[in-house]
């Protein structure tokens, strides 16, 4: 699908407040994580690894023949998981990494390997994400839907639960068209090498958004718009009954 040469890692947790053991949930005959690395392995990527803490996970990885790392119980988020991944597979520092989420068994691979050419093609990021056209006004207003404000070179200003940017006049909101955040990443892998050393930041701490700890000490964060909308993400039993359908 793409000259970029990257590799995937899929973290996956089996705890889960709202739906526990998330990864292994079926859906049809297989569980969600093999629709998930499945999905990366059409990406075009070289190496599709999952990264998890938890043996259940490594036995359902193993018996659909995918490569597992096992990582520690420590991690404070899936990003630290992956700087783990990349010390033990000794990867070299400008290597491409894309992140994909365990619970996104709907995710379009041309996406994946979109973030991987946006990050290749843009030198000066350290991060490289994605986003979509808000559809309604009640999406806007979502705090479960995270807005992103680019500048001019489609590098990002600033990501809110918020409905950013605040239009103050209604029509402005139409011209503007705010943009959903994709949580979707490729990172250089001496970047999350690096990651983990970083102090977190206030703004991420507020708004629970780990990547404006990135922003808050000054690295650029590339935002492409996605080429294709994305299937629904899994979070909720009624999640998993409307991905069951689509698939």
């Amino acid at each position: 699908m793409s000259a970029t040469r990257f590799k995937v890692v899929i973290p996956a947790r089996y705890a889960s407040t709202r739906l526990p053991g998330k990864p292994l949930r079926l859906i049809g005959d297989r569980p969600m994580l093999q629709h998930v690395y499945d999905r990366a392995q059409q990406s075009g990527a070289e190496t599709v690894i999952i990264a998890t803490d938890d043996t259940r996970i490594e036995q359902a990885g193993l018996a659909f023949s995918a490569s597992v790392c096992m990582t520690s119980a420590e991690h404070a988020s899936g990003t630290e998981r992956l700087g783990e991944v990349v010390e033990k597979m000794q990867w070299y520092d400008d290597e491409i990494i894309v992140n994909v989420q365990g619970d996104e068994p709907l995710i379009p691979p041309v996406l994946i390997s979109q973030v991987a050419a946006d990050l290749a093609g843009h030198a000066d990021a350290m991060v490289a994400t994605l986003a979509h056209p808000v559809g309604s006004a009640a999406e806007a207003q979502d705090p479960n839907v995270v807005k992103v404000v680019r500048d001019r070179s489609g590098y990002a200003l600033y990501f809110s639960r918020a409905a950013i940017p605040f239009c103050r006049d209604p029509q402005d909101a139409d011209a503007f068209g705010q943009l959903r955040h994709i949580g979707l990443y490729a990172y250089r892998a001496g970047f999350l090498r690096h990651y983990r050393k970083l102090e977190a930041a206030p703004l991420e701490q507020v708004e629970k958004l780990e990547q404006l700890r990135v922003l808050w000490h000054g690295m650029k964060i590339y935002v492409g718009e996605a080429t294709q909308l994305p299937g629904p993400g899994v979070d909720t039993e009624d999640d998993l009954l409307l991905v069951e359908r689509f698939i």
